[in-house]
């Protein structure tokens, strides 16, 4: 379960860290080519894995699940955040998407069929209350300018929700094959719904080679091979060793992360908010854990009995 918890946490901190970069490299790169890089980056770094390890079996049943996974997650979902944003604010983004465990609980009861107490709705409650305490909430614009934004950043929040109760239906139906494969394979995925959309942004769009930097293409390294491979193989994992409410909970550490490194590179104040904002989170993480916790008793004792 340690593990689990914090494979979870390091994938959702680097996600807190990886929109200081993302907004570097986006007065470059526009959105959609900017994904494509990333899951170009994280499948060629994945395949240098896989390569290393002992070949596995695959069936046609499995790669259409995986295929289909990526489609959600990293095409509709990831496709949706960006859209959102870009018509809405960033802001009204983190706000939206702090939903996205609550997405997870409702798909892991209604597809994993897991027990839905009062300590994993409560969990998910007080981290997002710690969210919101974060968050400024007075420039949160809800207006109608911001309509059509915030309804893509719902469809992000509830299809990421999706994609990582999928992860674990997958996981559960192959749980002798490595979750390397099912994040790399979930990337060709993504590339369906993300190529075509790139293209269509290029065609609008000029770059230009003078443009391409060293810490663009530190930044795009980065965004590829750490935040796509690594962070997306870490919470892959994570929803493979826990169960989707627990797993749920670590997305709140993006806001935590967020804040720390805004502190360390930006110069940015760690104001009462945050304290109590952090609090909040991990008392939410806390009793997601302690949730865990319970189940796994209550399974052993069943066994034994």
């Amino acid at each position: 379960m340690l593990r689990g918890i914090l494979y979870g946490a390091t994938a959702a901190a680097i996600w807190g860290g990886m929109y200081v970069v993302s907004d570097v490299v986006l007065m470059v790169i526009p959105p959609f080519t900017l994904l494509l890089l990333r899951l170009i980056l994280g499948a060629l770094s994945l395949s240098v894995f896989i390569i290393s390890k002992s070949p596995q079996s695959l069936t046609r049943t499995f790669w259409l699940m995986c295929i289909g996974v990526g489609v959600v997650g990293y095409g509709i979902s990831l496709g949706a955040q960006f859209v959102g944003t870009d018509l809405s604010t960033a802001l009204n983004g983190a706000v939206v998407t702090s939903a996205t465990p609550a997405f997870v609980v409702i798909f892991a009861v209604i597809i994993l069929r897991e027990r839905l107490t009062w300590q994993r709705l409560a969990s998910v409650m007080l981290a997002t209350v710690g969210v919101l305490v974060i968050i400024d909430l007075s420039q949160v614009d809800f207006s109608s300018e911001t309509f059509v934004g915030n309804i893509f950043l719902a469809i992000a929040a509830m299809t990421w929700g999706l994609y990582s109760v999928l992860v674990r239906y997958v996981n559960g139906k192959y749980p002798k094959i490595d979750t390397l494969y099912i994040t790399l394979i979930a990337f060709l995925g993504g590339f369906l719904l993300v190529i075509p959309a790139s293209i269509h942004e290029l065609s609008r769009t000029s770059i230009a080679l003078s443009d391409f930097t060293v810490p663009i293409i530190l930044g795009i390294l980065f965004l590829g091979v750490v935040s796509t491979a690594v962070a997306f193989w870490l919470w892959n994992t994570a929803f493979t060793l826990l169960d989707a409410s627990t797993a749920s909970v670590l997305f709140f550490v993006q806001p935590i992360s967020g804040a720390l490194l805004g502190w360390i590179f930006l110069g940015q104040s760690l104001t009462p908010q945050i304290g109590l904002g952090g609090l909040l989170i991990a008392l939410g993480v806390g009793l997601s854990i302690q949730s865990e916790q319970h189940t796994i008793s209550d399974t052993q004792s069943t066994e034994y009995s």
